[in-house]
């Protein structure tokens, strides 16, 4: 399993623009072999970071699914919220490695 993590600067006075991208992408990602774990959004501290972790079986599946991007009509849709809004200012992805309680020895 690889997980992806997006650590998101956000515009904090669009932060309901914002919440409609994250729903979307949530959408997209479970409907194409994926499992998004949820957008972390601000509540108490800085005001301009959000987070989304999201899964897949393998990195080969996640190559499988950006395939999509520019392509399938409902990521293009979900990148224009973005896009449109200004709600993301910036982002960086990083995959990485989960270790669950299941992999600990026992």
């Amino acid at each position: 399993m690889i997980t992806c993590v997006v650590d998101y600067t956000i515009d904090a006075a669009k932060i309901e623009e914002f919440e409609r991208f994250a729903r979307r992408w949530v959408e997209l990602v479970n409907r194409h072999g994926g499992t998004h774990h949820g957008y972390y959004l601000p509540a108490e501290g800085a005001s301009d970071k959000a987070l989304a972790l999201f899964s897949f079986p393998s990195l080969a599946a996640y190559e499988s699914y950006r395939g999509l991007f520019g392509n399938d009509p409902d990521f293009v849709a979900a990148d224009r919220i973005r896009d449109e809004s200004g709600c993301v200012l910036r982002y960086e992805r990083t995959f990485m490695r989960p270790l669950l309680a299941e992999d600990a020895p026992g």
